[in-house]
């Protein structure tokens, strides 16, 4: 199991942090763009649900997916199609999305505690950056690691590894908060713990079903359960109650 690399008394001194699901709900803002991209392409809007299925796995997947959703794929090419999406997102992002709920708080409260603490996201740092300082979020990281600040996305397990060596933190002290299977893919890939917020883009099947080291309801349950495990213990079990 991934928790023993905490459970020997290693105390966690790093928070790694997904950003569309878990900081912010992104979809609509997401979902906007892809509505105006295809209108651009002459095609009708999809779905809410259907888009936002789509996220979590970098801006390229996004929009390719988008164009065989609309019957595109054929007739546009989706390097094309990945500007177009980028010029109307640069526009929507952060206007129609929203911090979820104490998110700020717990990673302020985290920040008091000493924890080191880094975004890492698939979404492209030009987007990223700016939605991070509209939504105030940025002043309670240390570091930003982008889908485009290297050359691997998740579920590579590199962006966590490079998230990791900004922070100056080995990885065995380090643990992961997401919300989809990329983020329990990357960490298991890195050898990080992975918590899981419920309310997330986890997929049909829902978060329950994510094989992750513990399933909370907000940012504000990792404290505690990040003492307990550098006490030695396993935390708060499965789910983590706010």
């Amino acid at each position: 199991m991934h928790q023993e690399l905490l459970v020997k008394g290693m105390r966690p001194k790093a928070v790694l942090i997904d950003l569309d699901g878990t900081m912010v709900d992104t979809a609509p803002d997401i979902v906007e763009a892809v509505s105006q991209m295809l209108d651009e392409f002459r095609s009708a809007p999809l779905p809410f649900a259907t888009v936002s299925g789509f996220i979590g796995k970098g801006v390229p997947n996004l929009v390719r997916r988008s164009l065989e959703a609309a019957g595109l794929a054929r007739r546009v090419d989706a390097e094309h199609a990945v500007n177009v999406f980028h010029r109307h997102y640069a526009q929507t992002n952060g206007r129609l999305g929203r911090v979820f709920p104490h998110v700020g708080s717990g990673l302020g409260e985290l920040q008091r505690l000493g924890y080191r603490l880094a975004c890492v996201t698939n979404k492209p740092k030009e987007l990223a950056a700016p939605l991070l300082l509209a939504t105030g979020l940025a002043r309670y990281l240390d570091v930003l690691v982008a889908g485009d600040s290297i050359d691997k996305m998740k579920p590579d397990p590199e962006p966590l590894w490079h998230a990791c060596r900004l922070l100056d933190v080995e990885p065995e002290h380090s643990v992961l908060v997401g919300d989809s299977p990329v983020d329990v893919s990357a960490a298991r890939a890195a050898g990080l713990p992975v918590f899981i917020v419920s309310y997330g883009y986890a997929g049909p099947a829902g978060s329950a079903a994510l094989e992750c080291d513990g399933l909370i309801d907000s940012l504000m349950a990792m404290p505690a359960i990040l003492a307990s495990w550098g006490l030695g213990g396993r935390g708060q079990g499965r789910r983590g109650e706010t």
